[in-house]
């Protein structure tokens, strides 16, 4: 393919704008970037109309199972905090969930990361009544897709140890997979996956780590609430940092997503043993549990970068939340400036989920890169220049300007067109499934 008329935004290191370029991809990589007018034979040419071509946006943290929660009524009064809305609204969801629904709970996931330009996620599953095997349904639906996903299952004591062994079974069986198939031509990785410490007792923390091979990291929920640091208080002595810690679960491809509720003293030992943190804004304040010191942690060596746990697959959303929501939290307007957001959101981001394979390089556009590309509509109305682009983005760009989505050189939209999903088909049976998800939701209470 070549993707001609186009103006680049590399974020490279440093970053570089530039105008009026030729891009080359073959096999799935950028293999040639040019200004020159060189003439072009036996090629598939996407004139990009002057708009500007970037790297795909990434999802470091999120739940595919979550999506027929749109809409639906939670019985009874309105939960008042966080352990509430987890047991009156999440942990009746997933055990509402077969494996049909599964499926199309990723697929319409998956259908507004492309309309949205995310083009890589990182998910975190749960569904206990339909555990063995539900990591394969959800590969389908990224397959489908074109898209890139790396893919766990949320081990738990909540349901028993019966479900709690065959969940371990579960991210096991997977993890050989992905393996097996060579990491489905660098489109599917899997990490180990842990709900969060105050659902897991000493021995299922212990087992996971003894049972999950080396290299692998884990996947879990930390200090979301207060109530997780009581509980590990209580359980262990020791906060949630320092348990995980204990239990070998930490590490440099581990991602513990949240870290709202951590001191000073857990932070050091995040940035001692490399574990990745994740921000959530929109999640945190929905759940008003509180906003992670994101700031601090950077400043400590904490790596950080950014996902949406749940929330909508349009990751510049989550940029303007992360930009805003420390100003008001911290009522300092200095707090959280745009590169900082750039930081986590991109750099930060593209390097974790590179790490999770072993020849991938995502989230630049340069040449040798792997060509996870969209192409945004937008029409500066001020100079745009790579050191006030952030603020661009947070106050400019709108996620209805992806226009073209590009995953290993192959075209999931064009022109606002899904190329490889059915997007009437599968939103008519969501709506059918989603019903009967309901039901079995309501019928919990």
């Amino acid at each position: 393919m070549l993707i001609k008329n186009i103006n680049i935004i590399t974020f490279g290191k440093p970053n570089q704008i530039l105008t009026n370029q030729n891009v080359w991809i073959n096999k799935g990589k950028i293999v040639k970037i040019s200004g020159s007018d060189e003439e072009i034979r036996d090629k598939d040419i996407l004139d990009g109309n002057n708009r500007y071509l970037m790297p795909g946006n990434i999802c470091a943290h999120t739940h595919f199972y979550g999506a027929f929660s749109r809409g639906m009524p939670i019985p009874g009064d309105p939960p008042t905090i966080f352990p509430e809305i987890l047991e009156k609204l999440w942990w009746k969801l997933d055990k509402s969930l077969n494996f049909e629904e599964v499926y199309y709970s990723a697929l319409v996931c998956l259908i507004d990361a492309i309309r949205h330009g995310t083009t890589a996620l990182i998910d975190h599953h749960a569904s206990p009544n339909a555990i063995t095997g539900s990591l394969d349904r959800i590969a389908d639906a990224v397959i489908q897709s074109g898209l890139r996903g790396v893919l766990c299952y949320e081990v738990t004591d909540r349901d028993g140890t019966e479900k709690a062994q065959r969940g371990i079974q579960e991210n096991l069986r997977f993890i050989q997979q992905a393996k097996q198939n060579n990491y489905y031509d660098n489109h599917l990785s899997a990490l180990f996956g842990l709900h969060a410490s105050l659902t897991l007792s000493d021995h299922t923390l212990q087992s996971c780590r003894e049972k999950n091979p080396d290299g692998i990291g884990f996947h879990i929920h930390a200090a979301e609430h207060v109530s997780d640091q009581s509980d590990s208080l209580n359980k262990s002595g020791k906060r949630v940092i320092e348990r995980l810690h204990q239990h070998g679960i930490l590490g440099s491809k581990t991602i513990v997503a949240h870290c709202v509720h951590i001191n000073s003293d857990e932070m050091n030992l995040l940035a001692e043993t490399k574990t990745w943190v994740t921000h959530q804004p929109r999640s945190n304040m929905n759940n008003a549990v509180g906003v992670s010191s994101v700031e601090t942690m950077l400043e400590r060596g904490v790596r950080v970068g950014m996902g949406n746990d749940g929330f909508s697959n349009a990751m510049w959303e989550e940029w303007k939340t992360a930009y805003l929501v420390h100003k008001l939290w911290n009522q300092d307007p200095r707090r959280m400036g745009a590169d900082k957001v750039v930081e986590i959101a991109v750099y930060n981001n593209a390097s974790l989920f590179n790490s999770f394979f072993d020849e991938l390089k995502i989230g630049v556009v340069e040449e040798g890169a792997d060509a996870d590309l969209i192409i945004v509509d937008y029409q500066p109305i001020t100079e745009l220049t790579p050191d006030n682009l952030p603020w661009q983005i947070i106050f400019g760009f709108r996620d209805s300007m992806v226009k073209t989505t590009i995953v290993g050189g192959k075209l999931l939209m064009r022109e606002g067109e899904l190329l490889t999903i059915d997007e009437a088909e599968v939103s008519a049976q969501a709506q059918k499934v989603s019903k009967e998800v309901w039901g079995k939701y309501l019928n919990q209470f």
